[in-house]
């Protein structure tokens, strides 16, 4: 398929799935005329590259892993950056839970006629 296709079918820019090529991320045969063309399995590619992207691994992280997910085999490397990226989100997901209290404790507090509006 063509990168128009890949686009619509995978709901990403034509300007992401270039960036994607150029992280080498993501391959294409060129036509004689050097259109992109696209395997079939490229749409589930571009899926699994945007939900790594949106648990907030970096190119350079899912260009380590996609060697072990393409072979369908895992390492003691690839294990070990897993549990790192892992470990990550639960930071993260603390910290954003953390503010999400405090955010509702300053709702709650604002409900009430005399309160001010501290965070902390």
């Amino acid at each position: 398929m063509r990168i128009g296709e890949l686009s619509s079918k995978t709901g990403v820019s034509v300007r992401a799935l270039r960036y994607y090529e150029e992280q080498s991320l993501l391959a294409s045969e060129r036509s004689s005329s050097g259109q992109r063309h696209y395997p079939g399995p490229a749409v589930d590619r571009v899926h699994l590259i945007q939900m790594l992207y949106a648990a907030g691994l970096s190119s350079r992280t899912i260009h380590d892993l996609l060697p072990c997910v393409d072979a369908k085999v895992n390492t003691p490397q690839s294990r070990a950056l897993l549990r790192s990226e892992r470990d990550r989100i639960d930071t993260q997901i603390r910290q954003l839970t953390d503010a999400r209290n405090r955010l509702d404790a300053v709702i709650v507090a604002s409900e009430s006629p005399s309160s001010g509006c501290a965070l902390i």
